[in-house]
């Protein structure tokens, strides 16, 4: 037998060139659509929470620095203390807005970063797209038919996984908010993404009660182990800014996994069919 002989490897049928064909397509243009809705929601809902979050990372604004209590038997509001000087003016919803601008045009490329951001949707939601229809191919193998009420459910899943489950644990982050240690919290993350997947899966196809109790354990165990925590709050920005950062993030995060599942699903059957 000669090397050439030892080293070559067997030749890839049409029917899994097609499956590999159909992943990657279903993949990449449901990627696209959902990556352009999740950096479309983001502009909308998102980005004015993260540069608002800056200007206190930054030192720009202060929190409590600017707070007015209004005397309901006074005509004229309490100003703060002057021993405080940087706490002259509000920080109501105008000082926000003219420091959004103030933050956008010291940066000198807002263009550039909202393209960036844009990028950054489309890849990571191609890259999930492509996790979904690999899914998908193993689901067929198995016998299990994908269309877009599956895809839809998928998708549900794949936010539970990969958003809501580790948010639990680790909230998402605001510029201007604290957290543990970064290795800690990746570790902890993916920990925990790859424990829900698997919990999930065991629900979605597992049978019998074996099968259920294994699912039930692992969606449990990395909350049963616990996140990194903080051993202080130490924060400069508002807890209401960060909470709303939160909450926006994960609703946009539901509506483009959602899409995604739904739309993968739809090209999936589609591409089988055709």
């Amino acid at each position: 037998m000669t090397p050439h002989m030892m080293c070559a490897t067997p030749p890839v049928s049409p029917a899994t060139k097609q499956m590999i064909k159909r992943m990657v397509t279903s993949a990449v243009f449901a990627g696209l659509a959902a990556g352009l809705l999740a950096a479309l929601l983001h502009f909308a809902f998102v980005q004015n929470l993260i540069l608002l979050g800056e200007e206190y990372e930054t030192g720009a604004m202060v929190h409590f620095g600017g707070v007015m209590a209004h005397d309901h038997d006074a005509a004229e509001p309490m100003v703060p203390d002057a021993a405080a000087p940087e706490a002259a003016a509000p920080p109501d919803a105008e000082a926000g807005h003219e420091h959004h601008h103030h933050a956008v045009d010291e940066d000198g490329s807002p263009l550039q970063r909202n393209a960036l951001t844009v990028l950054f949707f489309v890849v990571t939601y191609v890259s999930y797209g492509l996790i979904l229809a690999a899914g998908f191919g193993l689901a067929d193998s198995l016998g299990k038919a994908i269309g877009l009420r599956e895809g839809l459910l998928w998708g549900i899943a794949g936010f539970v996984a990969f958003q809501l489950a580790p948010a639990m644990g680790l909230e998402p982050e605001l510029p201007g908010t604290m957290a543990a240690d970064l290795a800690a919290r990746q570790l902890w993350w993916w920990g925990t993404a790859l424990a829900t997947v698997g919990g999930l899966a065991l629900i979605g196809y597992g049978k019998g009660v074996p099968a259920y109790g294994a699912a039930i354990l692992l969606l449990a165990l990395p909350h049963i182990i616990g996140a990194p925590e903080l051993e202080g709050y130490t924060g400069v920005a508002p807890p209401e800014l960060a909470a709303a950062f939160a909450a926006r993030g994960l609703g946009v995060g539901f509506l483009v996994w959602a899409t995604l599942g739904a739309l993968t699903g739809h090209l999936w059957s589609e591409s089988k069919s055709t």
